[in-house]
């Protein structure tokens, strides 16, 4: 909530705390003195500057209706270039004698725009992508565009992935094997040997270590994929009795995604660097260290171990990774490997923001209450209407318990056919009256009591968004991740409102109602009230990771209209990319509909109604068209 004494002299820094923008934009979002947010794509609020509002007010001028994902590409490469140039620091800062190499999972998100992006901006440093499926596989071997970055091929493999890969390690690319389970090395050695090729191989490891955060089971004993130690001996042995052991040089491992505590960080690195001396010890040529995805991005902007956070810089992250990695090995004169990181979340959740309008509130307010009631109006009526005339700012919890209990009593008497329809409505006026002016009084207190915890949520706005949260933030629905919101104009006016949000499916699930916040998790998020005849933006922002590939079709809300930009090198911008959103006949082809079909059902049904004398056949005509042009329209609301 808002305190008072900023209303009246509200300033876009109150917007800036409010909305913590500085915290969780990495120093690519700001808020420009016209209130406007602000992209600054070289990072850390240097450089040109793009106005979110300007480019809305473009894609309206180019005919492009909301939501619009918008992708921006010049962050995608700060990304690649910051995780590079850092790890290259530290390599010199501690003398590391290995080198690194990034490798960004396909699967964080797969469009073919990010891969292309990705490999063009990476290929400077040799940034390579891990492949967890064959269609993954073909779509990095074909975007791959430096021969030294590597491919890490997980997940599980049938002969046509191995014969992909192998395919691609002919050709002089890096690709790697990684043993999830000890029955594929059988495959890949007879396969290797069918194409006259020496595979690389690496193992993937269970460790022990575990890590906090919503994907704890990524790591541990029992974690889904990877191998034991035990397994890992009988590699071991196997490819020693095939005279390959030097074809086994990479050790990799996952403790999960969005790890938020850098001391589980370096707890899994001190453990994998023990087998990975074991593997050494056992002639195993090596020579590269895995440690796979987990660098988090921070969300929320806190900097503490919260799940939607992380306690650590990148530069504490590259350093300690480093620092460990060197201290183990170094105890056994042990050659420094090749470190990987398969960040995809911190590298691409930055690039995207999800841009929707605002298409209506619904607002609590409490309507008057009547001074008297009628001479035959029940007792327990009687009753709640003295609580809220009583009601003061030293007898709120009395009087909210005394109307909760009323209430009760009164629902239970309409339930029993004691009261009239009309007897429970005033009731009820009476009652939320009385709780909204709790509402206004709670703030005041020096203690508030645990049943005025989450009044304000109770009595919040609802803002009805031109999106779907099923589609678009699926991480949000299904398991309560937080992203940042906040409207992208009007930030130098304050935002008097205190709303969730809610999008355009039928479904109770479908809305926000946990924000992010530098101490806790908001119930509600600080909006303006809409103006006539203006339209009111919100962005959700760092939705690159993971949102576009988890998606469904979830009422048959499709993809949302997708816009790239980039920046000029004279400081101006262009749109080197507009996407079109799915169509309402694309969904429906998703879903096993034939268009075409449909179209001659209802246009049967639509000459029935002529030879009935329903409608006349112009009226078929012009509703033919509509129907057609429904097919062709965007599933999302259109002025």
């Amino acid at each position: 909530m808002i305190k008072k004494e900023h209303l009246e002299k509200w300033t876009v820094e109150n917007s800036v705390e409010l909305y913590g923008i500085r915290n969780w934009g990495a120093g690519y979002f700001n808020i420009s003195e016209n209130g406007e947010v602000v992209i600054t794509p070289m990072g850390s609020n240097k450089g040109p500057v793009i106005s979110i509002p300007e480019i809305i007010t473009g894609l309206k001028a180019r005919g492009m209706g909301m939501p619009v994902l918008l992708r921006l590409g010049n962050i995608l490469d700060s990304q690649i270039t910051y995780l590079h140039e850092t790890f290259r620091a530290a390599i010199s800062k501690f003398d590391y004698k290995g080198s690194f190499r990034g490798v960004y999972p396909i699967k964080v998100n797969q469009q073919q725009q990010v891969l292309e992006e990705l490999t063009m901006f990476g290929s400077k440093y040799h940034h390579g992508l891990e492949a967890g499926s064959k269609a993954e596989l073909l779509a990095a071997i074909s975007m791959i565009k430096d021969m030294e970055s590597c491919i890490i091929c997980n997940g599980y493999k049938d002969e046509e992935f191995v014969d992909l890969g192998l395919y691609a390690r002919k050709m002089g690319m890096q690709c790697f094997f990684v043993l999830e389970m000890p029955s594929e090395l059988p495959l890949i050695l007879e396969r290797a040997e069918k194409l006259n090729v020496k595979p690389l191989i690496g193992v993937r490891i269970k460790l022990s270590s575990r890590a906090g955060g919503h994907w704890t089971d990524s790591g541990g004993d029992r974690s889904v994929f990877g191998l034991n130690t035990s397994e890992l001996i009988d590699i071991i042995d196997l490819l020693r009795e095939k005279n390959m052991l030097d074809c086994l040089q990479l050790l990799h491992y996952h403790l999960g995604s969005q790890i938020p505590n850098i001391r589980d960080i370096r707890a899994a690195v001190v453990e994998a660097c023990r087998v990975y001396t074991g593997l050494v010890e056992e002639g195993a040529q090596m020579g590269y260290l895995d440690l796979g995805g987990g660098l988090a991005v921070d969300y929320d902007g806190s900097h503490t171990n919260f799940p939607s956070s992380r306690n650590y810089t990148l530069d504490e992250y590259c350093a300690d990774i480093i620092e460990v990695i060197m201290t183990t090995l170094n105890e056994k004169n042990i050659p420094h490997p090749v470190i990987i990181t398969e960040s995809g979340r911190a590298t691409v959740a930055y690039y995207s923001v999800l841009i929707f309008n605002i298409l209506d509130v619904s607002r609590f307010e409490a309507c008057p209450i009547p001074e008297k009631l009628p001479k035959n109006a029940h007792d327990m009526i009687n009753n709640l209407l003295e609580v809220a005339k009583s009601l003061n700012s030293k007898n709120i919890q009395e009087c909210y318990n005394d109307a909760v209990y009323y209430r009760d009593e009164i629902r239970q008497l309409f339930k029993n056919g004691h009261i009239s329809l009309r007897d429970r409505s005033i009731a009820e006026k009476i009652f939320w009256h009385v709780v909204v002016n709790i509402s206004k009084d709670v703030g005041k207190l020096k203690y508030i009591p645990d049943e005025f915890e989450g009044i304000e949520a109770t009595l919040a706005d609802i803002y009805y968004g031109n999106f779907s949260v099923f589609q678009s933030l699926p991480d949000s629905w299904a398991i309560n991740h937080l992203f940042p919101i906040m409207p992208v104009h009007r930030l130098n006016e304050p935002p008097l409102r205190e709303a969730i949000i809610a999008d355009i499916t039928c479904d109770c699930d479908g809305k926000i109602d946990q924000f992010i916040d530098l101490h806790d998790v908001k119930k509600t998020i600080s909006l303006h009230d809409l103006k006539p005849d203006e339209e009111y933006y919100l962005g959700v922002f760092l939705v690159g990771a993971y949102q576009e590939t988890l998606g469904d079709l979830h009422n048959l809300l499709g993809d949302t209209n997708v816009v790239s930009i980039r920046l000029n090198e004279n400081g101006g911008y262009e749109f080197v990319r507009e996407l079109e959103g799915d169509s309402v006949a694309d969904v429906l082809s998703y879903v096993e509909y034939d268009p075409k079909a449909i179209s001659a059902l209802f246009r049967e049904k639509a000459e029935q109604a002529v030879q009935t004398g329903r409608i006349t056949p112009e009226e078929r005509r012009v509703i033919m068209e509509a129907f057609d042009s429904g097919l062709r329209g965007y599933t999302y609301f259109e002025r």
